[in-house]
């Protein structure tokens, strides 16, 4: 049992480390295993926007280079929340839970995959996880009546853990 755990752990090290830890709140469904991690790299994009007598930096979109294990690019995260192969397939999700793991990092997420497009290393998402993130914050100021509707660019990493229908 140990060797096996061994070399699992040796091919798969992305995977084994991200399933061990992932808090539960943020835990797909039984029945979920985990096939695909990958990194990106880029912003975070907040709008000043005035809701109920308040000023604040509202989250609009994500806007990153998706990057494998070899850190080729291999394609897009953007609006929607989309994650886009670089061959033009893609998926979209739609947020059901987070936890906040630091205070100097955005959330980690549990994502729902709510539609697909296209073949490619995505098309078999059914739920992906944010994790390991870096940076993304929202600005702690800055957002008043002089800079209503301005965006800010937050820099942001992270780490995408893809889960699939598992086969029985």
């Amino acid at each position: 049992m140990r060797l096996k755990l061994l070399l699992l752990w040796l091919f798969l090290p992305e995977v084994v480390f991200a399933q061990a830890s992932m808090p539960a709140e943020i835990t797909p469904p039984k029945g979920h295993t985990p096939y695909l991690t990958v990194y990106a790299k880029g912003v975070q994009i907040y709008q000043c926007t005035f809701n109920q007598g308040d000023y604040s930096w509202q989250v609009q979109a994500p806007e990153a280079t998706l990057f494998n294990e070899k850190h080729e690019v291999i394609g897009n995260h953007y609006k929607g929340p989309i994650w886009e192969y670089k061959k033009g397939s893609h998926v979209v999700g739609k947020v059901l839970n987070s936890v906040n793991k630091t205070p100097t990092a955005i959330s980690w997420l549990l994502v729902e995959v709510v539609s697909h497009q296209g073949d490619g290393p995505f098309s078999a998402a059914s739920y992906i996880n944010r994790y390991d993130t870096s940076e993304g914050l929202a600005p702690l100021n800055g957002c008043n009546a002089n800079h209503l509707g301005s965006e800010k660019r937050i820099p942001y990493s992270a780490h995408y853990l893809f889960y699939k229908i598992a086969k029985l």
